[in-house]
């Protein structure tokens, strides 16, 4: 599998705003790695780098041996699959089933082994009863789940997913929480984009929190929530079960096991 490693990167777009300030980043194989923080914390173009959508103003970014000054965004979707934010910016086949066999094509699996990937991504994504829709047709959270499967479909080591939750109800939550734990477990590795902190702590290993483009902490869900003080300067508030912990004076737990093992602890003593 593939590693990434993010050295000392800065970037400013053509309007003079700075969005990285000097980010070092590694993530290993496999690794599941949000990334949060408020709007404009850089999230989204420290993503972008990872498949040379945007090139650093200073620094490196390296997938695997693959520097990105060096490879084309052709070659990079090889390795970094990206769901996007807004499916409109992705979406442009007629059929469901034809959107999510663009990757596979264009990567150049055969004929077989590209219906065998569609319909394990339509399956994985709950598309599959929708295959034959046009996707303009579906509502924008199942649009979502569309640009998802296209991207699933093409197998690539490394998955990028900005924003995956907008929209969802609990089914489609699930879903993708499903994928993220099915991607981890076959040695994928998913870097997420996410304001939805709850789903964050539940599906990645790691926190990575950024403001004004810069890394303010990186490291498991302990780690990160034990500091409230970076997380407000970054505006991000600690999942609702840890608040909840937090205020009625329980070790810190973010998850309902934990919690309840904490009441029940203390309701012994």
């Amino acid at each position: 599998m593939i590693p990434i490693s993010v050295n000392n990167v800065s970037f400013s777009y053509p309007s003079g705003v700075q969005a990285l300030r000097n980010v070092s980043l590694d993530v290993a194989p496999g690794e599941s790695v949000a990334l949060i923080g408020q709007n404009g914390a850089g999230k989204t173009t420290l993503a972008r780098h990872l498949n040379g959508l945007l090139q650093p103003s200073s620094g490196t970014v390296a997938i695997g041996d693959w520097s990105t000054h060096e490879h084309t965004v052709a070659q990079l979707a090889r390795r970094v699959g990206y769901v996007f934010q807004h499916p409109e910016h992705q979406i442009f086949k007629r059929t469901v089933r034809d959107e999510i066999m663009v990757g596979p094509r264009n990567l150049g699996f055969d004929a077989e082994h590209t219906a065998q990937v569609v319909e394990q991504a339509l399956a994985a994504t709950g598309l599959t009863d929708l295959a034959e829709q046009h996707p303009h047709d579906l509502m924008p959270a199942l649009r979502k789940r569309v640009t998802l499967a296209s991207v699933l479909a093409m197998e690539t080591p490394i998955v990028v997913l900005d924003e995956p939750t907008t929209g969802q109800d609990a089914l489609g939550l699930r879903l993708i929480g499903a994928v993220v734990a099915q991607l981890t477990a076959e040695g994928r590795t998913v870097i997420m984009i996410s304001h939805d902190i709850d789903f964050c702590a539940d599906h990645c290993r790691r926190l990575v929190v950024l403001s004004e483009g810069r890394v303010l902490i990186d490291g498991p869900a302990a780690t990160v929530f034990a500091r409230p003080d970076l997380l407000a300067q970054s505006a991000v508030e600690p999942p609702q079960l840890a608040r909840l912990a937090e205020r009625l004076g329980l070790p810190l737990a973010w998850q309902i096991e934990p919690l309840l093992d904490a009441l029940a602890e203390r309701k012994a003593r």
